[in-house]
């Protein structure tokens, strides 16, 4: 249970060296918890530590090449360099106490671009100049302030200007000169475009200058407000009092902004803002047929109930609404709803190659729908143009949301679900026509150019779903995937080479650490280790390589599980073998797949609990990653019931091949694992003598508003999704013996879950329970005596309740 180091100091943050010819790589000092950079010869093969002194020259990660791939702008200790790779020089741009950060070439490569201190900057290589490149304000202009000043007037302030005749003169002449200064600044070519008076009230959140220098696209939007927070109180503290601090908002109380979107154009000194309700369907409510039911609820509880009176406060908080204390008239209010375009935010924005065009990704708020819109800067009027829209019944995934044009111009690539799995299209603007890359049942993801040859290059579990490696596709030849590299258990990440004709690999098996390894992309040569960090006392343990088993679903379709056991080392009677369920967290993970698993810890404690005659399952179970869109989204308003479902399949097939007893089957997980545990043992208690719910989910409407949202919408919203996906409303099936694990400073799942639950099995009288504490413990613990107490305690529950 100590730190991972006895296992392996494993390489992370792995980059090409801007020639091509080296890997850099970090690793974990010895014994320390500094780390070091290293740099592989890739010619000699021999791996050298870069010292701190030598920091300073080394390459950089990150960063823009420039149309030749002969220049590369970077950022070092946040100051801006341009090295010339063809001589190995380099030129500092800049030194400054602020931070400098994603510079980009522009303009031909004559200028840069950057953001220093959140503030959009362009630099001239050859001079030197260095300017804002947009003057953005969010206010009324000169001529409006005015007019609405005059508009604005009190008696006697019109009465003055009427009196006095000095007075009105005097303000005239300020006028005059404040004109005159605007109409000098706007003769000087060199001072900042703009000022751009953008709708009084907003606030900017991104800015995105086109490469050409012209344009740039302004996403802003209303603050939403201050969110009703939790208070977390940390108990052992060095003061030793009492000390609090603030956690994320409840489900219901979490705030989204409606983000407006505008074009500038910076030639002509002139904007606009893009209209979001050309976007398909925006102003279609997925959610209406529900908003009806809450509504006739409250019709029913009548008005002057409390339960209404919070319901009504929860539902303005969480659309963000003001209570000005105006009333209108309801017919009125349900008119301007008609149509109205449901609130949106910005994923991001990607120019095109040239400048010409942007691709803006919006996702609705209420996550039901993303679309695509370009806009092109050549037409007459610009105007967002919908390319793409995909709408998904349950909620837009958070992952396979990547976008982008092609280098040479050719296209708008991006990732979607709509068939399914996330797959690979193109979309063209001579066209005007869509095409889909890739398709099967597989998913791909981490799309990168090749500047070899322009073919999109991804990982992808492609020969199975459990294993990943890195493919391609040329967007001249769709549908035909082609290998790149593989193997033996899954490729983690991977970076292209600068000239694009090598891949860097970072890669894993199921009881093997991450280690790099590089490969030629078009070559069939086997890929080439680069490191071996993995320590001796990890490699001298017997560690039991799980078997990956595709078990048979009541829905028809394998759950891939990963099966510890030990032939032998049952020795008691047959068909009295202990079984254990191990249910991994997050819901949307993937821990069943052939690569070195987050929960390490829990892969070490599978393997002494097989050699003591245990048969241990860890299930993909429908909700987690890897398996497509109808596996991800089979939980939508019903959390808990069908994982169960397929858990019971994977006891069954225990208790079918290895002779488990279906009495003597425990479970246990964290976070999701947890809350999964708890949902088995008060809905199924007749399948699990017993259960370990560590730092669990208890209760869905104590949880953070973006996650819980998407799957089970607001409690306010839908009540009975919550009551029917929520431990605490189940505690009255509590029968076998549970141990529950937390961590007192959880600011993910809050200790507070595990409290209110304590209380409910206090009231419902029940036996058999205990709850650990780990007063300084966060969500995943960091102190190995809190590992290994947590870690004796399920053992001690397993030993106790299966095996003896």
């Amino acid at each position: 249970m100590r730190d991972p180091e006895w296992i392996a100091r494993s390489p992370r943050g792995a980059y090409w060296s801007d020639d091509g010819t080296g890997v850099y790589y970090r690793r974990d000092r010895e014994g320390s918890a500094l780390d070091d950079l290293y740099r592989v010869d890739l010619e000699t093969g021999e791996t050298a530590l870069v010292p701190d002194e030598a920091l300073a020259s080394a390459d950089a990660a990150g960063g823009d090449w420039d149309a030749t791939r002969a220049r590369k702008v970077f950022t070092r200790g946040g100051d801006l360099f341009v090295k010339d790779v063809r001589t190995g020089v380099e030129t500092r741009l800049t030194r400054t106490t602020s931070t400098e950060r994603s510079p980009a070439f522009m303009l031909g490569d004559a200028s840069i671009m950057f953001t220093r201190d959140g503030t959009l900057l362009v630099r001239d290589l050859a001079t030197g100049l260095e300017g804002e490149a947009a003057d953005v304000r969010f206010e009324d202009s000169p001529e409006e302030a005015r007019e609405k000043k005059r508009k604005d007037r009190k008696y006697l302030e019109r009465q003055q200007e009427k009196l006095f005749e000095v007075l009105h003169e005097r303000r005239d002449e300020n006028e005059a000169r404040e004109d005159r200064g605007r109409l000098l600044r706007g003769l000087d070519m060199g001072d900042v475009p703009g000022p751009f008076y953008l709708p009084k009230g907003l606030k900017e959140r991104r800015r995105s200058l086109s490469p050409d220098g012209r344009w740039v696209v302004v996403v802003a939007a209303k603050d939403a407000g201050d969110e009703k927070r939790d208070t977390m109180p940390r108990f052992v503290t060095e003061s030793g009092y009492v000390d609090t601090s603030s956690v994320r908002a409840k489900v219901g109380f979490g705030r989204r902004e409606d983000q407006r979107v505008f074009l500038l154009d910076l030639e002509a000194d002139t904007w606009s803002e893009l209209d979001r309700a050309v976007l398909p369907m925006i102003a279609d409510d997925p959610l209406a047929w529900l908003k009806a039911e809450a509504e006739e609820r409250e019709r029913d509880k009548g008005p002057d109930t409390e339960d209404s009176a919070d319901a009504s406060e929860a539902d303005a908080e969480n659309n963000g609404d003001d209570d000005s204390g105006e009333e209108e008239n309801e017919d009125e209010a349900e008119n301007e709803n008609v149509d109205k375009p449901r609130p949106v935010g910005v994923i991001g924005v990607e120019w095109s190659p040239g400048g010409g065009m942007a691709a803006v990704m919006f996702r609705s708020n209420d996550n039901k729908d993303r679309w695509i819109a370009v806009v092109d800067t050549a037409a007459d009027e610009p105007a967002l143009d919908p390319v793409h829209h995909l709408r998904d019944a349950a909620w837009i995934n958070w992952r396979f949301n990547e976008f982008g044009w092609l280098e040479g111009g050719g296209g708008l690539w991006y990732l979607s679900e709509e068939s399914g799995y996330s797959h690979l299209y193109l979309w063209s603007h001579e066209a005007d026509a869509t095409t889909r890359l890739t398709e099967g049942a597989w998913e791909a993801g981490s799309i990168a150019e090749s500047a070899a040859d322009g073919s999109l290059v991804f990982l992808a579990n492609v020969a199975a779903p459990i294993r990943y490696g890195v493919w391609s596709v040329h967007p001249e030849r769709p549908g035909q995937v082609v290998p790149v590299a593989s193997h033996e258990g899954s490729v983690e990440s991977f970076e292209m080479s600068p000239g694009g004709v090598r891949v860097l690999l970072r890669a894993s098996r199921a009881t093997r650490p991450p280690e790099l390894a590089i490969k030629s992309v078009r070559g069939k040569d086997a890929p080439r280790a680069l490191t071996n960090t993995v320590s001796r006392g990890y490699l001298d343990m017997p560690w039991i390589e799980p078997e990956f088993v595709p078990i048979a679903g009541v829905h028809g379709r394998p759950i891939w599980t990963k099966v510890y056991a030990v032939d032998g080392a049952w020795t008691g009677e047959p068909g009295e073998r202990p079984g254990v369920v191990f249910v991994h967290g997050a819901g949307y993970t993937q821990n069943s797949d052939d690569a070195w698993p987050y929960y390490f810890r829990e892969q070490m404690f599978h393997t002494m609990l097989a050699r003591l005659g245990y048969v241990v399952i860890d299930m993909d179970y429908r909700a987690s990653s890897g398996y497509g869109r109808d596996w991800r989204t089979a939980i939508y308003r019903d959390m808990g019931r069908p994982e169960l479902e397929d858990l019971g399949a994977g006891i069954d097939w225990m208790v079918a091949t290895h002779g488990v007893s279906p009495e003597r089957v425990g479970i246990y997980g964290g976070s999701y694992g947890g809350f999964m545990a708890l949902m088995a043992l008060f809905l199924e208690p007749e399948r699990y003598a017993c259960g370990a719910a560590l730092r669990p989910v208890t209760d869905w409407a104590h949880y953070s508003h973006g996650y819980t949202s998407n799957i089970l919408n607001t409690p306010e919203l839908d009540p009975e999704a919550y009551e029917r996906s929520s431990p605490i409303e189940h505690a009255d099936g509590l029968a076998g013996p549970l141990l529950i694990c937390h961590g007192m400073v959880d600011d993910n799942v809050v200790f507070q879950d595990s409290v209110r639950l304590a209380q409910r099995l206090i009231e419902l009288g029940k036996k058999d329970w205990e709850v650990a504490i780990y007063p300084l413990e966060p969500h995943s613990f960091t102190e190995a005596s809190s590992w290994l107490d947590e870690y004796r305690r399920v053992f001690k529950l397993f030993e106790q309740n299966l095996r003896e």
